[in-house]
């Protein structure tokens, strides 16, 4: 399989793709018709992208998309071929391992990008969007599939749990998210007047290990308890609640288990070409790495 074609609510293109070492895009809101999508959050949040193994299988997942898209994306590249002059936002979040922090800060640094720190003022900008951007896809999955609730047969007691805390958000908290969010989308086009991209991590941990599946009730609390601890560990909620497009792209980490971690890149609407086009210019510079130690390790095994 070349091209994978996945729906992204809070996370569920580029957190696969961190998972798996793959690239995962994140559209424009509104971009990508939603027809024959089934529903959480389609009013706010829900979007379809393109996953491959490298950005130029991700260019014809667009193209396939977006009719014309792998030449607005051979423009982009045309337009800005070198990292040089493309200015990035780098954002540290708490929490983040400090390994990963630094794989994405050689990764920047291997490619040249202008790097550019971004404040603890935005950071808490950020932060908020993350838990408004949760409340509103839980509310969301109230909203679309409330009507899942009472169904006797064919509906998990985990996915009615969902579910019900959705209605819980939905009665507390659901209008004051959506009422920051117009001030949250106000405060990244102030950001993107500073700088082209912002990067950051997609997941704040390497992945954990997934339980395995099966229909026993402790089988069940462990998948439950390995889904809110993804949702705790990923930092793409705050981008869908912009309704920004946002790039997923693996780069190597200096661990002994887990070989890759994943570089989230976040651009001003409709940015999707030039977003590929960055994760073009990190893509090399990893092959380029893989290519130097190739060698050196084929030299100590002989």
């Amino acid at each position: 399989m070349d091209i994978a074609f996945g729906t992204d609510t809070a996370g569920s293109i580029r957190v696969p793709a961190a998972c798996c070492g793959i690239v995962g895009l994140k559209t424009t809101f509104r971009l990508v018709s939603l027809k024959g999508v089934f529903p959480i959050e389609p009013k706010h949040l829900d979007t379809v992208g393109p996953m491959a193994k490298d950005v130029d299988h991700v260019v014809q997942g667009m193209d396939l998309l977006q009719n014309g898209f792998a030449a607005r994306y051979r423009t982009a590249v045309a337009a800005k071929p070198l990292a040089k002059r493309i200015r990035i936002g780098r954002l540290y979040l708490s929490g983040t391992d400090p390994k990963i922090d630094k794989a994405i800060d050689d990764a920047l640094a291997r490619a040249q990008f202008q790097v550019i720190p971004l404040d603890q003022a935005f950071k808490a900008k950020w932060d908020q969007a993350k838990k408004d951007g949760d409340t509103v896809a839980a509310a969301g999955a109230w909203i679309s599939d409330r009507k899942y609730f009472n169904k006797l047969i064919g509906v998990s007691a985990r996915t009615k749990a969902i579910i019900a805390l959705g209605e819980f958000d939905y009665a507390t908290n659901y209008r004051n998210a959506l009422q920051r969010q117009a001030a949250w989308q106000h405060a990244l086009r102030q950001i993107f007047k500073k700088v082209d991209f912002i990067a950051l991590p997609t997941l704040q941990k390497l992945p954990p290990k997934i339980p395995l599946v099966g229909k026993t009730a402790l089988l069940e609390a462990q998948i439950a308890l390995f889904e809110a601890q993804m949702l705790g560990l990923q930092n793409t909620v705050a981008v869908n609640f912009a309704g920004n497009p946002a790039l997923a792209i693996p780069i190597p980490v200096n661990d002994k288990i887990v070989p890759a971690t994943s570089l989230q890149f976040v651009g001003p609407r409709l940015s999707e070409a030039q977003l590929l086009n960055v994760g073009r210019l990190i893509e090399a510079k990893h092959l380029q790495l893989d290519r130097q130690v190739m060698p050196a390790k084929s030299a100590r095994t002989q």
